[in-house]
């Protein structure tokens, strides 16, 4: 990943903040896109009081101007784009029969019609790398598994599914590859406020037995982007420590 250009869409916390750390650290020129300045700013701040390299831009990727100018930037501070991380992405709960067309449509928004707009975004920059890579962040919930009130949340996620695998023939033409990441429970800051006793009722889903760290999922990311995986495309990595093998809770 030396002096290559990745932008981290989302990255300012959660699994965006662990997988642009990761990046820089293994020698990446990080740019941070969120909506949100001070997390942003303070993400970068960290990884450049670690000797990485890192800025922010903020962006709304359901607005397609943003997101063009997301590009610029990667541009013209870095010299291109080699790698693409589609991390941003909201949750908000609503069970189906009281979610509003606005709530439906605002999270399709953001998941779904947010990636197809960075990756038509960056596309013909990518196209002049010798390494381009597009990485899309899925989920076990929509493709594999489901969960109540993310009727929304699923659809998108394994709605990136379909639209890799298109994307991914097309895109092939251009020595490009893409891959999608399916995290299954990790710990980031979203699950702080739900508790001790709800966070161990998740580990006990889990074979392995405790929740999953961004960094996992980070390097799942630095692979696929990596010359290694060279000749992989249109394909998924679960990473959830044996979250959707279980039967059920009894085959534990």
């Amino acid at each position: 990943m030396n002096n290559r250009s990745v932008i981290v869409t989302g990255g300012s916390k959660g699994l965006g903040r662990g997988i642009a750390q990761v990046f820089a650290r293994e020698g990446a020129k990080v740019l941070i896109v969120a909506r949100g300045e001070d997390a942003g700013n303070e993400t970068v701040q960290e990884i450049r009081d670690s000797g990485g390299t890192a800025s922010f831009f903020r962006a709304d990727v359901a607005n397609s101007v943003e997101v063009k100018g997301m590009a610029q930037a990667a541009i013209e501070r870095y010299g291109g784009i080699d790698v693409l991380c589609c991390n941003a992405g909201i949750f908000p709960s609503a069970p189906l029969e009281e979610m509003s067309e606005a709530e439906w449509d605002l999270v399709n928004s953001v998941n779904l019609k947010g990636a197809f707009l960075c990756v038509q975004a960056c596309l013909p920059e990518i196209k002049k790398s010798d390494q381009g890579r597009v990485l899309l962040m899925s989920s076990i919930t929509g493709p594999i598994t489901g969960y109540t009130g993310w009727s929304h949340y699923g659809a998108t996620k394994a709605g990136m599914l379909g639209f890799m695998r298109t994307a991914a023939v097309e895109l092939a033409r251009s020595n490009i590859t893409i891959n999608a990441v399916m995290p299954g429970n990790v710990m980031s800051e979203g699950l702080d406020e739900l508790g001790e006793e709800y966070l161990s009722r998740m580990e006990q889903a889990i074979p392995l037995g405790k929740l999953g760290d961004p960094e996992d999922v980070a390097y799942a990311m630095l692979f696929l982007a990596s010359h290694e995986a060279k000749y992989i495309t249109g394909q998924t990595l679960v990473v959830d420590g044996g979250q959707t093998i279980p039967e059920s809770i009894d085959a534990m």
